[in-house]
Order: structure tokens, then sequence, then C-alpha cells
């Protein structure tokens, strides 16, 4: 790992020298640990990975981070050489047939746990509002993450239960009882805090970037405006804080090197490869029942190869 990789959590300005591409030039994952019906608190979190996956938060060196959806999509991802993964609530319950916000607190824990286990590199948790309004309740949810395997977790400042936004607060208190569950005992979770106006049809720069100060002050580790990504509005948000940011990959967004350029410390994709695969079944499926043809074998030949390599 470069010196500038190893470097902590903070310093927006700090750049990487090295030449290893955020996705390529990486040592070959370790073995993973065998997949037996993973347990909530089953499967405590090493405290080598959560120390690791902090340090893969470098500004100007985007770590690629995607959202797989369940083992075989965590599995193949990892063998295609990220270097971190995190789940996808929109995603995961989109496998049970489910829209986002829909799945209880025990099933994203047992989803999160699964994964992590079941591969070899860091795993960050999506655990939306951390299933709680008050922060005692987001507090025990990030202690029972903690138990899971994971490296980090995310919360978000919406009350998924009033759909509304918690007022700003409210909304940093719950960050501080989640930051001190996740920094509490020998395993320091990395958590995002996520600023969600955007994501919600609120256009207020000004009150995201003061909710991602106030989420810093209370002890986050990562920040994240999900839509969020014109270079002159991220430009705003990296001179305001000191924390790395994340940025959400979406249509019309900059480029990675773009996203590069303005000091963005990671990427991720949210349900976006679960929606992109749908797609393809979408595809494949019209395909068979209005042409009668075959051609989405073509694109199942890519899907075989990489499970063969993947699972073997």
């Amino acid at each position: 790992m470069c010196a500038a990789a190893a470097r902590s959590l903070g310093g927006r300005h700090t750049h990487c020298s090295c030449s290893t591409s955020a996705v390529g030039g990486l040592p070959a994952p370790g073995p993973k640990a065998p997949i037996a019906g993973a347990t909530v608190r089953g499967m405590p979190t090493n405290p080598d990975l959560t120390e690791h996956f902090r340090s893969l938060h470098v500004p100007g060196v985007p770590l690629l981070i995607p959202n797989p959806w369940d083992v075989g999509s965590a599995t193949i991802l990892e063998s295609l050489g990220f270097r971190a993964l995190a789940t996808t609530s929109g995603g995961f319950a989109g496998t049970l047939g489910r829209v986002d916000g829909s799945v209880s607190r025990e099933q994203a824990l047992a989803h999160a746990a699964q994964i992590a286990e079941a591969v070899a590199i860091p795993v960050s948790a999506d655990l939306e509002s951390c299933f709680a309004q008050d922060p005692a309740g987001v507090a025990e949810t990030v202690r029972l993450a903690a138990g899971t395997g994971v490296a980090g977790c995310s919360i978000e400042d919406y009350d998924r239960a009033e759909g509304r936004m918690y007022a700003a607060s409210p909304a940093t208190e719950r960050v501080a009882a989640a930051a001190e569950a996740a920094h509490s005992g020998p395993r320091r979770l990395v958590l995002t805090a996520r600023a969600d106006n955007g994501f919600h049809g609120i256009d207020d720069l000004d009150d995201t970037i003061a909710r991602l100060r106030a989420f810093e002050a209370a002890g986050a580790d990562v920040l994240y405006a999900p839509m969020v990504s014109r270079l002159d509005d991220l430009r705003r948000i990296r001179d305001a804080v000191s924390l790395p940011i994340n940025v959400l990959a979406r249509p019309h967004a900059p480029t990675v090197t773009g996203l590069a350029g303005v000091g963005v410390a990671r990427i991720s994709v949210g349900s976006g490869f679960f929606l992109a695969a749908m797609g393809e079944l979408v595809n494949a499926a019209r395909e068979l029942l209005d042409e009668g043809t075959y051609e989405f074998l073509q694109t199942a030949g890519i899907g075989r190869a990489a499970a063969a390599g993947a699972f073997g």
C-alpha cells in the first residue's frame, strides 16, 4: 500500500502519488470464510480489516465500492479486483421482491453478516436510517452491526416512519449516537453519515453542507450527500469539511477521473448494479417473448465465465 493510502481519514487535500488504479494491480484476495448460515452476532469484525477499510479512503484517489445484493454478486465483484464492498438496501429488498425501505433490522443485519462472511475484503453495511428514530435505538443497531463482521456502516437523516427529513439537531444527535457505538470497543467501525436532502427532492446545498459539517463534528468518519454530483457543488463540500467524501454514481455524473480531481475519496453505485442486472433480465426475457431468439446467451456466457472463476 502506498504511503498516502496509509494515512488516516482526515485531510481532504491529501493525494496519492502511486500509479495503482482503484481496482487494478491488486493482490489476489485471501481465502474466503465458509458460508454457513451467518448470524447477526456470529462473526466479530477483524480490527485489522476495519483499519484497512479506513486507510482506503484517500481524497483524490477514489475507492470504487460497488454494492452487491447477494453472496453471488459479492463474490464475483471481489474476484474482479474491487477492494471493498457495501450492501445496498434497495438491491437486497429487490431480491425479496420488495421496494427499498421494506426490510427489517434483523433481515438487514443478517444479510450484511452473510456478505461479510462470504468475502475477504471489507464490507460496509447500508443500515438505512438505522431502523430507529431515537438515538438509543440507533446506537443499538450499530452495536448489532459490529457483531456481523462488517468493517463499516451508514446512517441516513431521513425519517422513514414519518416520511420527512429529521431536523438538523435530532439528525446530528442520531449521528453522534451511531458514532459512539461504532467507535466503542476493540473494533472501530467506519461510520458514513448521509445528508439525504437531494434524495428526497430538497434542493438546498447550504443546508446539506451544514448537516455534513455537523455530522463531522458528531464523530462520523465519511460524509455522503447521495444526489450531489456537480463538480462545483462537490468543491464547496470539500472546502467545508475535512473528512473523506463519498459520491453516488448516477446518470450524467462526472467520471471517476473528474471526481478524483475535486478530492472525492469514495464512489459507490447504490442499487445501480442490481438494477442494471434486472435490466438485462428484462431485455433477455423480452427477446425470448417477442422475438423468439437467444442473443441474450452471448451475455450469459460472460456471466458463466465470471461465476466459474469466482465460485470455483
